[in-house]
């Protein structure tokens, strides 16, 4: 918090921040600012809101701090940044940029909030960094909602690629170093988005369809017609990174595309080992690389979808009731830093203290118990937390250590 406390024209907004985040830190099963306030001793809901809402204080210049602080203690000059949207399901037409829509959330179309997120991938964790509400055309085309909702007068309708497109140059503009690029269909089928990550110089792994088109030789060829006719001998088995219950390994092979063009391109298949289910991906390298690295960088786009996951099962992200533009963009960058701090605390503590025998390593999950039991609100007996924290990691280390056996005899 000290970090970012510039960021605020008076006391007492940065103090009532740091109140707020200690909230998203806590283990209340709702958090808004009703429950966050009570949480932290307030008579009322109202300075929290006025947080939210009113205070003055920056919220992109927060954003910014809180890259830095990842970037800072989880650097790695081969880290690779993750895109993806997540949906939040709201009632109602009034909350900005709501609309029914498609969101992975519920797997439908639903009336829905969608954001477009960015997140950092380097050996030692994960975590996000930056943050874009998506505006359907149904906004941006209706100045008055707009103006209802506080959207400043200069946003204009951009795609989601074209807001991933935004983070990533934002990133790179601020000196964040890395070498890959990893997201899901939405960004591998946008050619303006693979174009502006090839003139940054960095590579990218991005999914696309089944019915994609490629060029090989003097032919445009559909990815899942290209399979047809690989070789039996061209598929590799390699794992694309340890999971929750074993090596995650698939089948993979690599085709040459787009040739003439410079650079190196592949079309990169995934077979599961078992059901047969086919998985493509575009790539792009400025210089030759192993498809060890391809695949790798292919296993590390699930690393987003862990960051969603705690996200909002650890620090709210997605338990704003928030309607205007201000107020969306200040809770999530508020929940975006409160994750980024367990995100460090679980890297740097994995690094600094080695893991006893019989146990997992301290999850993130973990630690946000631990925060909440040890600092947020301190136990009167810090010995029965830690006597718990032992339990859950032996019993979860037994379930591992089964998991990984079965896997292997199957295997």
């Amino acid at each position: 918090m000290g970090r970012v406390a510039g960021r605020f024209a008076r006391v007492e907004p940065r103090r009532r921040a740091r109140l707020f985040v200690l909230g998203l830190l806590s283990e209340l099963p709702r958090k808004n600012c009703w429950t966050i306030a009570e949480h932290v001793g307030e008579s009322s809901p109202h300075g929290m809101q006025d947080l939210l809402a009113r205070a003055r204080w920056d919220a992109d210049k927060v954003r910014d701090d809180v890259r830095g602080f990842v970037v800072d203690h989880l650097a790695d000059p081969d880290a690779i940044l993750v895109v993806d949207e997540t949906g939040d399901l709201k009632k109602g037409t009034g909350s900005v940029g709501v609309q029914r829509q498609y969101t992975g959330t519920a797997g439908r179309i639903e009336n829905s909030q969608v954001a477009v997120f960015l997140g950092y991938a380097a050996g030692s964790g994960h975590a996000l960094i930056d943050r874009e509400l998506y505006l359907p055309k149904s906004w941006t085309g209706d100045p008055q909602r707009c103006a209802e909702a506080g959207v400043p007068d200069t946003t204009k309708f951009a795609t989601k690629p074209q807001l991933a497109s935004r983070m990533i140059g934002r990133a790179l503009d601020a000196g964040v170093r890395a070498r890959w690029v990893t997201g899901d269909e939405v960004y591998g089928a946008n050619p303006g988005l693979r174009e502006a990550i090839e003139q940054r110089g960095l590579g990218y792994v991005l999914a696309v369809a089944c019915d994609h088109r490629v060029v090989v030789g003097k032919d445009s060829v559909r990815a899942d017609e290209l399979v047809r006719r690989l070789p039996k001998a061209g598929w590799q088995r390699l794992s694309a990174g340890a999971g929750a219950k074993g090596e995650r390994l698939y089948d993979w092979a690599w085709i040459t595309v787009d040739a003439d063009r410079p650079g190196c391109r592949w079309l990169l298949v995934r077979r599961h080992p078992r059901s047969g289910e086919l998985a493509f991906y575009r790539c792009y390298a400025p210089h030759r690389v192993a498809l060890s690295a391809l695949v790798r960088v292919a296993g590390r786009r699930w690393t987003i979808e862990e960051n969603f996951q705690s996200g909002k099962g650890e620090v709210g992200l997605d338990e704003h009731q928030v309607r205007r533009w201000v107020s969306w963009n200040r809770w999530t960058t508020l929940a975006v830093l409160a994750h980024a701090l367990l995100a460090v605390l679980t890297a740097t503590t994995r690094a600094q203290s080695s893991t006893p025998d019989g146990l997992i390593p301290l999850t993130l999950n973990e630690i946000s118990h631990l925060v909440d039991r040890l600092i947020i609100q301190p136990a009167r007996q810090i010995s029965h937390v830690l006597h718990w924290s032992l339990w859950r990691r032996r019993h979860q280390h037994r379930a591992r250590t089964s998991h990984y056996q079965r896997k292997s005899a199957q295997q």
